[in-house]
Formats: C-alpha cells, structure tokens, sequence
C-alpha cells in the first residue's frame, strides 16, 4: 500500500469502524435471502458470462456441456440476479471510493518487482482464486458468508482452508 498523503485541499474520509461494518454486511446478507431467496455471491456471474459467450461463440457445444449446458437453457443468462449482484456491487464500490476521496489507481508491490511482473503475478493469483471459487461451489461471499450465515459445513471447511492457504501462500510469495 502506498504511504504518500493526498493532495492539497483532498478530504479523505476515515473507513468505518469494523462492527459497524459488519452488522451493515450482516444486514445486507439478510435483506438479500428475503429480497431474492439467494445469499451473496460473486462467481456466479463470470460463470454465467462464459456461458453467455460460449452460446454466441460455439451454441451447440455449449448447450451439450454438462456444466455450461443448464445455464443456458433459458437463453441468455446474462441477466440473471447474480449479474446485477455483482455489477451493483462494483458501481457502488466505485461511488463509494469516489465519494470518501479514496480512488486512486496504484499496483502495490510494483516497486518490490516491478509492474509488468506483479501484473502477471495478480492475473495468475486471480485466476486461481477463481478456479478454486468454482471447483468450491462458492466464494468467499457465495460459500463464506451466505454458507456461513445458513451454517453449511461447507461454509466453514472452505474458510478454514482459504485462510490456511492464504497463509502459507503469504509466506511463499512475500514482497510480491
């Protein structure tokens, strides 16, 4: 994370407490299983966008395909919950950072390896907390909270192991 103070005249606002936090989070999550029927979640919706573009790209593979096959049964999938879960998540992130004076672009650990390597390194990471999220059935949302909040033994193995792995992986890569 960079050190460096804002410019002149730029009001940053401080982050809010971390209980406070957590019971908006909580109360979010609950109004999202009354309001919806489904808890949060992230992964679902890059799924659904790999099946939208498999149905334009290659229809008759897709629809075969044991995993992207039900998605697409119903046309598009695009416009399901999950895709607007996610895309009302990342407008309002970017309202809020806007908002509270916090938006800036910067690639932490640049300086340690240089850019065009922490690029690769946080694509790969990335990907692989992807891969992880599918092969899960959930992410850190999807399975961690929603999961956790229904107290699905699922929930807590993954988290378990998400946090055991993230520990042992900051170990490994450290400066990265």
């Amino acid at each position: 994370m960079s050190t460096s103070h804002p410019p002149a005249g730029r009001v940053i606002k401080p982050f809010w407490p971390p209980l406070a936090a957590g019971v908006a989070l909580g109360l979010v999550l609950l109004l999202t299983f009354v309001l919806t029927g489904h808890g949060l979640g992230a992964t679902g919706a890059s799924t659904r966008v790999a099946a939208w573009l498999g149905l334009v790209v290659a229809p008759a593979a897709t629809q075969a395909n044991a995993y992207l096959g039900p998605l697409v049964e119903g046309g598009n999938p695009v416009p399901s919950w999950i895709s607007w879960q996610v895309l009302g998540v990342a407008s309002g992130a970017l309202v809020a950072a806007f908002m509270a004076g916090r938006f800036r672009l910067q690639f932490d650990g640049a300086r340690s390896i240089g850019t065009p390597r922490r690029l690769v390194t946080a694509l790969l990471g990335g990907l692989l907390a992807g891969f992880g999220a599918r092969v899960a059935a959930g992410c850190t949302s999807g399975l961690g909270l929603s999961g956790g909040a229904t107290l699905g033994i699922a929930a807590f193995v993954f988290l378990g192991t998400f946090f055991v792995t993230g520990l042992i992986v900051s170990r490994l890569v450290r400066g990265i």
